[in-house]
Formats: C-alpha cells, structure tokens, sequence
C-alpha cells in the first residue's frame, strides 16, 4: 500500500476515535468537574475503561448513567446530550442538583429511560422531549417544573410510565387528539386550570384517570362515561361544578373519588348503585343530600364508603344488606338519625357516625360514635435506627419512603398488609435480579392528601453495602408502580434518601483534600480541644435551661413583653407552625380556598388526625397589633357552646396572623334561620 494513503487511513481513523471515544470521555470529564459527591473511584479519564461507578459501556461508549441517591450536588449540564449512545439516565433522589432540563435533550435519540425523581430541577419541561420518540418511561416527579405540558409528550408512543406529579406545573391539559392513548393520567398535585376536554371521552382505551389536587373548574364531561374500561376514576380536590356525573356506562369502575368539590346539591345518585364492580366510593363534602339508598350496600364487591362531611339524613341501615365485602362506613358530619346494624355487621364493619344527631344524644355510647384508632388506615408505631435485617445480619440499608396513591383497601389489619407489601417488594427486587437480602416496612401514616406512607428499608445480600448500579436499580423498580395485589394496593411512588455507605463505611465527599498533616496536629492538639468541649457543653446546658424556662413565651414572640410577661392562657387552642398549616392546606392551593371576606381568605385543611379545618388568613390591611391579637385568640379560645364553632389554634409568624376554626359546612347562621342550609327550621316547645 503507498504510504500516503497509509497515512491518510491512519490519521482518519483517529479522528472517527476522538470524534466518538473521545467526545464521551471528555463529556464525562466535564461532568465530574462539574458535579460534587460522585463515586470515589472516578478516576483517570477513562469511565469505560476504568470502570467508573454507576457508568456503563458498549464499545467504549456510555450507554448508562445510574447515580440515585448517592448525594449529587451541582448543575444539570446541557453537555450531558452529547452522549449520543445513552440508554438510561437515572440521577432521582439528589436533591442537591439543579438547573433546567435542555432542550438539545433531543440529541439523545437512543433514550429509553429518563429518570429524574426528586431533584431540584426548575424551568419548563422542553417541547423537544416528546420529539425522543424512544423514551419509555419518564419521571420527573417532585421537583419545581414550572409552565405547561408539552402536547408533544402525546407523540411517546412507547411510553409505559409517565410521572409529572408534584411540580408547579400550570395551564389547561393537553390532548393532541382523540385517538391518543398509552399515557397514564398521572398529573396530579399541581395546578392545571381550565375544564376537563371533551374529547378525553374519546379515549376507549384508557384504564385509569386521576386529576386529583389541581385547579379544575368546570362540570366533569358527560361522555366520560363511555369509559368502559376505566377502573379508577379520582377527580378530588378540585373546583368541577354542575351535576354530579353519570356512570352508569363504567362497568369496570371499582374506584370512585369524586371528594372535595363544588357539585351541585343533590340527593344520592342512584345510578351509582348499578355499578357492580365498585370496592370503594369517596365523596366527601360533595353537598349530597337525603337518604343514602340501601341498594347500594347489595353491591357484591364494596369494601370502603366515605362520605363524611355532607347533609345526608334519615336512616342509615345496613341490617338488610346482602353485601359480604363491606368493612368501613365513614359518614362523620352529617344528619344520620337512626342507624340499624345487625350483631355480625358490628363485628365486622367499621362505622363512623360522629358529628351525626344519632350520635348527640346524651346516653349515646355506641361504637360507631367514638372515633376508632386505625379506622381510615393502619397506623403503629415507627421503628427508627433499623440497622440489622429481619434475617438479623448487621448492615447498612437504602431507606426511603414508599407513597400508595388511591386506591388501596382500608383496614385495621396492619400487620398483614404490611407483610404482603414486603413479599411484594421482594419478589419485585428478585425478579430484577438485584442484590437484596430482605426487606422492612414500618411506620404506616396518611400524608394531607390520604396517600398511605410506608418506610422502607432493603437490605443488601452477601455485603453490608450496596453499590450504586444496585441503588439505581432499587429505586427504579420501586417507581415502576406495579407492585402486586392491584386489588389492596393502588399506584406507588418511591422517595429514596440519600445512601452515604457505598464502601461499607459513611461517605466523605471526594472534593475534599486530604492532608496527613492535619491529622497530627489535631493530635497534638486534642487535649486542648477537650477542655473546649467540656467548656462548650457545660454552656450548652445553660442554654437549654434558660430556653425551656421560656419556651412558652416564644410561641408569642409577636408580643411587646418589654412592660409585661404576660402571654394568653388559652383553653384548647394551641399554636401551628406555618409549615403545618402549609401542609394540611397543600400550600393553600386552590382546590382549598372556600371563601374569603373583609378579615381575608378562608381555607380548608386537614390535619395528620384526620380533623377538618378551616383556616382564616388575614390580608395584609387587616393585621393587629400584637396585643389585640393576643386578646382575641384568649377570648376565642375560653368560648364553647354547641352552636359555636370551637377555635383550634392560631399562628402569627412571618407577618401573617391566621386563626384555625374546626370546619364545618352548614352555610352562615342567616343560612340556617332561614331553612336554606338544612331544610326547614324544626323546634318544639313545651307548655
């Protein structure tokens, strides 16, 4: 061969080596600069060829990049859509990494699966990610995305999972056409405005629909009910007006939550009584009148009705009931007179009627007007420091939390139901042909939407550590939603913390120097730096004891105590912290403003017990002073009379002065005088 074409051949093929070699390993090199707390053994300039943590390779070239949960900090770097040949970006669970999803995300036209679950992500989602036409699955929840859905993610015809929630996403929904399907409803938890589109009636293909916890308005579109294959069906939380809608057509619907809403007053649909695959119904503070029809407890399959906070009377009677599946009626705060139970339904049925006038009776002291522990979920007591396995082997666990969304089956049975979900999770991880030893799960709570919350600990097999591939993929499969028992369990997403023990050991971050010489002068010095600790603990202990000596003052640090030590001496009323009322009210959303007046706006909100509130927010030109305050929550506090709505607590802090009422939804006493609230005005009177 003539030695110039020799030549040329081996200068062309260096440049296709840098060309693709070479732009992935220089990508990757950005990256690490770029990045805090990446893996220890990230070293050289090699990610294939050293075989750098969570980076997987085919022919040199990066196809995988898995690092959940290991403490990334830093920016998401647009240079990360020059690897051409990735598969999987998987960085969830690093709160710590910022910046905006790029749009040259384009570039990555052999993405399958882009997870980014809690991170700290803002700006818009790009319309150029639905243009990635390999994607199938994408998860962005928990982070601070801000703007519309993109219509182009309806072009993802391989998309099997698809998560938005709990963003600050805004505008109307987006439907690319009548013939879109494939897509889970999954776009709760944000604030879509607008009406639910018509055209989603179109969508035969559909099995679930949730919108709950957004700003939706409107009356819910009548041709939804030829959704025929739809088995959820959970609208709560929202603003839909006009009638309640009718379902008739949805033969397969087993899950009903049409909650929290401003339906017209009506009495019952008996229409809902035809549906014969319904497990649970959910329509609390709906504006449901009249009598509850006793068909609806001959459904074969119903298990859970909740229908608290509504202006349903008459009898409530289940004697008759040819139903075997029943086990929780929650039908708190409304007019229920009479109830008729048989000896067996009281065994085996859980009912709530407190609030009701069945229950107002002096000499009543049935079991259905006491609030029972366990009534609405299993709740015991959390287990913290879980270090050794159930199979008792010493080390260090991934701990999340694992987040049931609607539906799953309310029961007191705790122990079972925590047992299938670890035998479900295990069979999960085994099947992914991961490293796991064991599973535990403990500490069930409701979070203020009703989700059911489960700490989760995996723990490894044959080390005491996991690595981060295994970490990567733990989350993964927990993200997927498909844990098993679809009749108990609902959709499930996973919140995993971050995991600092990847060499067995807690992790120090790598940009950190380390100086032999520190270490022996922090020798030298260590008798020095005991008398300080001696000297810092003994000042510590002051410290405390001077702030339990005023810890009750500082819940009013509002006050001018300067000429007075005086705080309110309240009776049943007790201080929120902003962030509490924050959460019972979903950050004030919408879906929970109820009214509003010349003190400010009203909010309903639901605390960790259960209890409705009501939350009066004083506008800005309405704020006391402090004083007068003060004398307001103490008077309001010491009130009690039955037909007086009871004050909960209060908070000033931030500059906002708020006042926590219990929630009640019988209209204004004009309203009631007048018969419009509750019917006619009924008294007697005695000679």
């Amino acid at each position: 061969m003539c030695p110039k074409v020799l030549t040329f051949l081996l200068v062309a093929s260096f440049q296709i080596y840098t060309q693709t070699y070479g732009d992935d390993f220089t990508v990757m090199s950005i990256l690490k600069d770029a990045w805090e707390n990446t893996p220890r053994n990230w070293v050289g300039a090699d990610p294939c060829g050293g075989k750098w943590e969570g980076i997987s390779c085919n022919n040199s070239r990066v196809t995988s990049i898995t690092l959940a949960a290991v403490g990334l900090m830093g920016e998401l770097s647009g240079d990360i859509s020059s690897l051409s040949e990735l598969e999987v970006l998987d960085l969830s669970y690093n709160t710590g990494l910022n910046g905006t999803l790029p749009p040259s995300i384009v570039n990555l036209k052999k993405l399958k699966n882009l997870l980014l679950h809690d991170n700290n992500l803002t700006g818009s989602i790009p319309s150029t990610l639905g243009l990635v036409h390999t994607l199938e699955a994408v998860d962005l929840n928990s982070n601070r995305f801000i703007g519309s859905i993109p219509h182009s993610i309806g072009n993802l015809s391989k998309l099997f999972l698809l998560d938005l929630s709990y963003n600050l996403l805004d505008g109307a929904i987006p439907v690319s056409s009548g013939t879109t399907s494939g897509l889970d409803m999954l776009l709760h938890d944000n604030n879509l405005t607008g009406s639910i589109p018509s055209t989603l009636g179109l969508v035969h293909t559909l099995e679930a629909v949730r919108f709950e916890g957004n700003s939706l308005t409107g009356p819910v579109p009548s041709n939804l009910n030829n959704l025929t294959n739809v088995a959820t069906l959970i609208l709560s939380n929202n603003k839909f007006t006009g009638p309640v809608p009718n379902l008739t057509g949805m033969a397969y619907l087993s899950y009903l939550d049409l909650s929290n809403n401003i339906f017209d007053a009506s009495d019952f649909p008996l229409s809902f009584s035809n549906l014969q695959a319904l497990k649970t119904l959910m329509m609390e503070n709906t504006g449901l009148e009249g009598q509850i029809p006793p068909t609806l407890f001959d459904l074969p399959g119903l298990q859970t009705l909740i229908l608290r906070n509504n202006q349903l009377n008459g009898t409530l009677d289940i004697a008759t009931s040819s139903s075997s599946q029943l086990k929780v009626i929650d039908m708190r705060n409304n007019r229920i007179l009479f109830y008729s139970e048989t000896p067996e339904r009281r065994n085996n049925v859980d009912v709530l009627l407190v609030g009701n006038p069945v229950c107002k009776r002096t000499e009543a002291t049935e079991h259905y007007c006491t609030v029972h522990q366990g009534i609405s979920s299993f709740l015991l007591p959390c287990i913290s420091d879980q270090i050794s396995s159930p199979s008792s082997r010493f080390s260090y666990p991934y701990t999340g939390v694992l987040f049931f969304r609607p539906p799953f089956l309310e029961s007191t049975n705790s122990n079972y139901y925590l047992h299938l979900v670890e035998e479900s999770l295990m069979h999960s991880l085994k099947n992914s042909n991961l490293s796991v030893d064991s599973v535990y799960v403990n500490c069930p709570t409701n979070d203020s939407l009703g989700y059911l919350k489960l700490n989760v600990s995996v723990f490894p097999s044959g080390q005491n550590h996991f690595n981060t591939t295994t970490i990567s993929g733990i989350g993964f499969v927990l993200n997927l939603q498909t844990i098993e028992n679809p009749g108990i369990f609902g959709p499930s997403y996973f919140k995993g913390a971050a995991y600092p023990y990847f060499d067995g050991k807690p992790a120090v971050s790598n940009k950190l120097p380390i100086i032999g010489g520190i270490v022996g002068a922090a020798a030298g010095g260590a008798s020095f730096l005991l008398l300080l600790l001696l000297a810092g603990v003994y000042a510590y202990r002051l410290k405390k004891g001077r702030e339990r000596a005023s810890k009750h003052k500082n819940h009013f640090a509002y006050l001018d105590l300067k000429n007075s030590d005086r705080v309110p001496q309240l009776k049943g009323a007790r201080c929120f912290s902003f962030d509490e009322i924050m959460k019972s009210t979903n950050n004030f959303s919408e879906a929970n403003h109820i009214g509003s007046g010349g003190y400010g706006m009203v909010y309903r909100g639901m605390l960790p017990t259960g209890q409705l509130i009501a939350i009066k927010r004083c506008r800005q030109g309405s704020v006391q002073g402090g004083h007068e305050f003060n004398a307001e929550i103490e008077v309001l506090s010491r009130v009690h009379h039955k037909n007086v709505v009871n004050l909960v607590g209060f908070r000033f802090e931030r500059g906002e002065q708020m006042l926590i009422y219990e929630f009640v939804r019988n209209g204004s006493l004009r309203d009631s005088l007048s018969g419009i609230a509750h019917g006619t005005f009924q008294y007697s009177y005695k000679h």
